[in-house]
């Protein structure tokens, strides 16, 4: 049998990556990218921001935008040298007001995306995230499976008219 995350299409996108690195706890992004953080170079190319966005929707009638709420996001944007000199940018932006989330998940972005040291460490997170995710979407059709409603056993309703 063949390992879901060995198939051609390992790794996933960079556009996956922070939904699934999203999943786990907070704790093990963070962990690492401050073991990143302790044998490279982390420069902040911009400084990590959190604070509210607002969440503006236009109406079906006449298409004005109004705002439905705000919503709690942070953002950062590193970059990671090696000792060597290589050097790789990464970024997150997350729907979540912890900061250091943000700037840890940049720097496994900059390290997984150059293949910097430590890269098989992100990948084995990046992997554990997706089975998360992955279960969680399986539980989600279950729960939807479960509460589908068969309509055909109602009949087409002729049987009142006769009456």
């Amino acid at each position: 049998m063949t390992h879901p995350t060995r198939s051609v299409d390992w790794p996933p996108a960079r556009s996956q990556w922070l939904r699934y690195w999203s999943a786990l706890p907070a704790e093990q992004a963070e962990a690492l990218a401050a073991n990143i953080a302790g044998q490279c170079t982390v420069k902040d190319l911009t400084l990590p921001q959190r604070g509210l966005g607002l969440l503006k929707l236009p109406d079906s009638a006449l298409n004005d935008l109004y705002f439905l709420g705000e919503v709690p996001v942070s953002h950062a944007h590193v970059a990671v040298v090696t000792d060597d000199g290589r050097r790789s940018e990464g970024g997150a932006r997350l729907l979540d007001d912890r900061q250091s989330l943000a700037w840890a998940l940049a720097v496994l972005d900059a390290t997984l995306a150059a293949r910097l040291p430590h890269h098989e460490q992100a990948l084995d997170l990046l992997r554990t995230g997706m089975a998360k995710v992955q279960e969680t979407e399986r539980e989600r059709h279950a729960l939807l499976a479960a509460t589908r409603v068969d309509f055909s056993l109602l009949g087409d309703g002729s049987e009142d008219d006769n009456e």
